[in-house]
């Protein structure tokens, strides 16, 4: 349109113009008519100024028209800009990872996890004066109370390369701050489990320091952390190192077999060699022996969270005490089971002799004064736990369990039974931070004696990492 416009225009000036020189022809004798047609000549140098800067308008016009219609230029300077943008994002993430990340130093990663626990308790009289009291002492004393962060535990998770038959390496190392006393100055870090795995399709090899083979269940609680919960009244919870070999067999494709095996080094109180020197402040020393341990598991589920796990466990070592070797046999059967989301069954038997070696009550054995005679505690127990998952967010859990060694293996003065019942209620207020409040009463029978009863009470704080 603006062309079309120009154009007549020019063709309205040309007719002017032709107009003008015939008037000034016909009055060439007229002052005033010379006068007019110099105007007129003025105005039409104007007119034509204005056509060329519309011209030169139009042609501006043009051009930015075609750039807009050309697609093979502007995208991919735009696609080039975005990736820039995207390759400057990219680089600036990677810096801040770089900053945060942990690394090991053969360039495979780590992960660190643990959780941060403080404990407010409250104890009995018959505390022995220890912050959470494994057995009820024979003499009563104050009641007291704590308040800790020792049990809080660190963890680093690792995973490595693949090996030999595409078996798959893994491991970790689990910390906590109970070693050395109670007091604020002396918070020792502490070796709990570690473990290097191998793991293939169906085997499984390990070498760390864990639980008894025999008894790899706990009952849940964060009151006792620093121990495994039920320690001296009926699971055997000792970390040792181990190297085991796990098979897995499939029976279907909703129940299997779980077969283990492994070597357990285990510690005992050895006695001086020589009887004549015995007394019952005499020294001892501490030694590592290996044990063999067996376990075999057989499971089921039903659904996506009915499950029922059964196991019988066994173990074999022997101690030397003094001239006569004394052997530590165990016989163990461990349960869990789910019958549906709302309820969990769980717990383990044994029944054996010499338990000690396992984290039992330290009396495994029994050496007289003055004599050679060195005998094994035969000992029975277990431990039995129900959980309630009342809600996504609150559990309440109620167990207990007890150590019952044979009267006529022991002399005056020595435990009997130690039993120890408690529940808890645990809610997250956060999905990484626990709330649990815990109660319970370490019951002691001691030969001779009779019973002795203590009294325990704990809130705890969880904040997992």
């Amino acid at each position: 349109m603006k062309c079309k416009w120009i154009k007549f225009r020019s063709r309205m000036n040309v007719a002017l113009l032709m107009l003008s020189m015939s008037m000034a022809a016909n009055s060439q004798n007229a002052p005033q008519d010379s006068q007019k047609m110099q105007a007129i000549l003025d105005r039409l140098d104007r007119l034509e100024q204005d056509n060329q800067a519309l011209l030169e308008e139009v042609r501006a016009l043009r051009q930015q028209v075609s750039g807009l219609h050309a697609p093979s230029a502007e995208p991919g300077a735009t696609a080039s800009a975005t990736a820039d943008e995207r390759q400057t994002v990219d680089e600036n993430r990677i810096d801040e990872l770089a900053q945060t990340k942990v690394e090991a130093s053969q360039k495979f990663p780590i992960r660190i996890t643990g959780m941060a626990l403080f404990n407010a308790s409250v104890n009995g009289r018959f505390n022995g004066n220890q912050e959470n009291p494994l057995a009820a002492s024979l003499t009563p004393g104050d009641f007291t109370g704590d308040g800790t962060l020792r049990q809080s535990t660190l963890g680093l998770l690792f995973n490595g390369p693949e090996t030999f038959w595409n078996g798959k390496i893994s491991g970790s190392i689990y910390m906590d701050f109970f070693g050395g006393s109670t007091s604020s100055l002396d918070h020792l870090v502490r070796l709990r489990t570690a473990a290097i795995d191998i793991d293939w399709k169906n085997t499984r090899v390990m070498f760390g320091q864990d639980k008894p083979i025999i008894s790899p269940r706990d009952p849940d609680s964060l009151a006792q952390v620093g121990y495994s919960p039920l320690t001296w009244a009926g699971n055997l919870w000792l970390w040792q190192p181990q190297a085991r070999v796990e098979q897995r067999f499939a029976l279907g494709e909703s129940s299997g077999l779980l077969a283990q095996a492994g070597v357990f080094i285990t510690s005992s109180l050895d006695y001086p060699s020589n009887p004549n020197t015995y007394t019952q402040t005499s020294s001892y020393q501490e030694f590592s022996r290996p044990g063999a341990e067996g376990r075999l598991e057989l499971w089921h589920r039903w659904s996506d969270v009915g499950r029922l796990e059964i196991a019988g466990g066994y173990h074999f070592n022997q101690n030397r005490i003094i001239e006569t070797l004394v052997p530590s046999e165990v016989y163990s059967l461990d349960w869990f089971v789910r019958p549906f989301s709302k309820l969990e069954f769980s717990g383990m038997f044994f029944h054996g002799q010499n338990v000690q070696p396992l984290g039992a009550l330290p009396q495994g054995f029994i050496v007289q004064p003055y004599d050679n005679d060195v005998t094994a505690v035969h000992s029975n127990g277990g431990w039995a736990q129900i959980r309630v998952p009342i809600t996504a967010r609150l559990a309440w859990d109620i167990f207990g369990g007890q150590q019952d060694d044979r009267n006529s293996d022991l002399s005056y003065g020595y435990i009997a039974k130690n039993q120890g019942y408690f529940t808890n209620l645990m809610y997250r207020i956060a999905p990484n931070v626990i709330v649990s409040l815990e109660g319970g009463q370490v019951r002691t029978t001691y030969i001779g004696i009779g019973n002795r009863l203590n009294d325990h009470y704990d809130l705890a704080v969880a904040y997992l990492f």
